[in-house]
């Protein structure tokens, strides 16, 4: 199979680079992830813990395991992943994005592999992961599914990726955009573009079309009254996350 073409999509890029200072700030632009963050790590945690047998009670449950942030931001989720004892490559379009992250990397005393890179990149390198986290970022590719081939061919036989993103309906246009971006200004203007949106169904075409099989799905949901995030099993309306393997 040959890779996919590069699928970065350079105004989506640039929004991100305009943002990278602020990525450790819990009150910054980046509010939403942070508070998204407990959630979506207990879902990842629990996932490859089931995939590859690990104990998370043990010392370093993810030791042996090779994992690849892409789209790893200021590396909310890799730093987590390097904790628990994986060996992590941190990836981004944005360049700014990734003196950030290894500053913050390095003032934590955790040793990560970042890289400002993209996947179509990594797979032509050959690179070869047991779990790649594709988190929030599909829904900024020029071409999701050339995007999704080049994730897989990243994955070893047997890899596990954990990919979420946003559904595309009239509520989510309330949340994510008006919700997120215009009442409570969470995120500036025009970061998420509604259009990009995938539903759970045109996501779960486009893993089968790329060579890889889902198997899970969960809702992230936002309780206003709590002010917090919870997984579900049924609401995937707004925000929702798939885990998907690739044959052996």
């Amino acid at each position: 199979m040959q890779t996919a073409p590069n699928t970065v999509d350079p105004a989506e890029v640039e929004k991100f680079q305009a943002m990278a200072a602020e990525w450790w700030d819990p009150n910054g632009k980046f509010k939403p992830l942070h508070m998204l963050n407990p959630c979506r790590l207990d879902y990842i945690c629990a996932q490859i813990a089931a995939e590859y047998r690990r104990d998370l009670t043990a010392d370093r449950p993810f030791a042996g395991l090779r994992i690849l942030d892409i789209g790893c931001g200021g590396g909310l989720l890799s730093e987590p992943m390097a904790r628990l004892g994986a060996s992590v490559v941190g990836a981004d379009a944005a360049a700014r994005n990734i003196p950030v992250a290894q500053v913050h990397a390095d003032a934590s005393g955790l040793q990560i592999d970042y890289r400002h890179t993209t996947a179509e990149a990594l797979a032509a390198a050959g690179e070869q992961f047991d779990v790649v986290l594709n988190m929030e970022v599909i829904e900024h590719v020029a071409d999701p599914l050339s995007y999704l081939i080049a994730c897989q061919q990243l994955l070893k036989p047997g890899g596990l990726m954990v990919c979420s993103t946003i559904n595309r309906n009239p509520k989510s246009f309330m949340m994510a955009i008006v919700g997120a971006e215009v009442v409570m200004r969470w995120l500036p203007k025009g970061t998420h573009d509604w259009h990009k949106f995938i539903t759970p169904g045109e996501l779960q075409d486009l893993l089968k079309s790329s060579g890889l099989e889902c198997v899970d799905r969960k809702g992230f949901v936002f309780n206003p009254i709590l002010w917090n995030w919870s997984l579900s099993e049924r609401d995937l309306s707004v925000n929702y996350v798939t885990t998907s393997l690739k044959p052996r």
